[in-house]
């Protein structure tokens, strides 16, 4: 077990450093063009994956650390650089959390390299959980997964929203319903390989904010793939089937909820870097802008404004890194990585809206970045479990009830 410490090694700095500088330098100045372009951002990707900070082995290494800090200290520079790009960047990263979550040593060899591709190659990776009546309750999905004995294939049907890379994703990992009468318990995920008859895209969604990154409905129609996509494997799906009709309960975690309970301080950490380059921004105009004569920062109702911003955002990042730490090293015990996403999404929101209001006019305009910075905030209160259900797993925890 590592020891938890607020200090970086020298690995992490070096990585912390890079990052930022890429963020920096190629993040930033590309995300207003983006933004507006809302389209997925292929060259910035690309100019990612040529320096392997696109990749499974990146995203490994990270996941690998034994502190479990390098993962939230690179997201929270990247997310400094701008929330829709990082999105980008980032968001294959949820498909190979699924497959490494929920899969055999074998498949997760052969499936998340594809969800990344190579330098010369680019590849995407979508998570499919989410559909248009089941967002927060993940145990009422209506997607299907039928199993053909006679050719040892699954038989897919339904749609998903809100996906990440959906439709453009060259593997796409889905959650689907085995025995819909068991609810979150008949749940199982699958791999849908790439150039799979029946998946495509469907509606794409037009954003309030990260609109660099591509969000879609996957339309799975007839989807045949064989038995051995199932991520687990059949045998471990029986077992776990014939337990919860048995028992009616398993005591274990819905495939969903493994992956987000292990990224939502990932996302805590993306709040956490939208929250810190608003108020970077905000800071450094309120001690060049003057106002009566003096900076406005001379003012109390900005130095205090801004001393609040800073105060929240550290809080955040101590959040974040305990529970980063703990989701390495003997697990959560009191719902402290959904405290870490539920106060940094809100920070994020708070700040990025003071942050429009320090800078004034001109932070209404798209010309600065805090404007786009509050548009982005916003979605991190809401996917990966909305704050309310945040709210409901920590109320949860802390009472040992069974809290409706």
């Amino acid at each position: 077990m590592a020891e938890f410490s607020l200090h970086l090694n020298d690995d992490q700095l070096q990585i912390k450093d890079w990052v930022h500088q890429f963020a920096k330098d190629v993040i930033r100045p590309n995300a207003i063009e983006w933004d507006e372009r809302e389209e997925f951002p292929w060259p910035i990707v690309q100019e990612a994956a040529k320096i392997g900070m696109y990749g499974w082995e990146f995203l490994m290494n990270n996941m690998s650390d034994p502190t479990g800090l390098t993962m939230p200290v690179t997201i929270e520079e990247m997310f400094w650089g701008d929330a829709g790009i990082g999105m980008a960047i980032m968001g294959s990263g949820l498909a190979a959390a699924g497959i490494a979550g929920n899969g055999t040593p074998a498949q997760v060899a052969e499936w998340v390299p594809q969800c990344y591709g190579d330098a010369n190659d680019v590849k995407l990776g979508a998570f499919c959980v989410s559909e248009p009546d089941a967002g927060s309750d993940v145990s009422s999905l209506r997607t299907r997964a039928v199993y053909d004995e006679a050719k040892d294939e699954w038989v897919l049907n339904g749609t998903k929203a809100w996906i990440t890379n959906g439709g453009i994703a060259n593997v796409h990992v889905v959650v689907a319903a085995v025995d819909p009468a068991l609810k979150g318990r008949g749940q199982a995920s699958f791999i849908i390989p790439p150039n799979t008859k029946g998946c495509s895209q469907g509606q794409k969604y037009l954003k309030h904010g990260i609109r660099a990154s591509h969000t879609s409905e996957v339309v799975l129609d007839d989807v045949r793939i064989p038995g051995h996509c199932l991520l687990g494997g059949k045998e471990k799906l029986d077992a776990k089937l014939a337990r919860a009709r048995d028992i009616g309960k398993t005591g274990e975690a819905q495939p969903a909820m493994k992956t987000f309970e292990s990224t939502r301080p990932a996302v805590g950490a993306q709040a956490l870097g939208v929250a810190r380059a608003a108020y970077e921004i905000a800071l450094d105009y309120a001690k060049e802008r003057t106002a009566f004569g003096k900076p406005i920062i001379m003012n109390q109702a900005i130095a205090f404004k801004l001393a609040n911003m800073a105060t929240q955002i550290d809080a955040s990042r101590l959040l974040i890194w305990r529970a980063s730490w703990l989701g390495r090293n003997g697990g959560f015990t009191n719902a402290e990585g959904s405290m870490s996403k539920y106060y940094a999404s809100e920070t994020a929101v708070r700040v990025t809206e003071e942050a429009i209001q320090i800078l004034g006019g001109y932070g209404y305009t798209r010309e600065y970045h805090v404007e786009r910075m509050h548009r982005d905030a916003k979605i991190h209160t809401i996917f990966e479990g909305t704050s309310e259900i945040q709210q409901l797993v920590i109320a949860r925890a802390i009472s040992g009830m069974r809290i409706e």
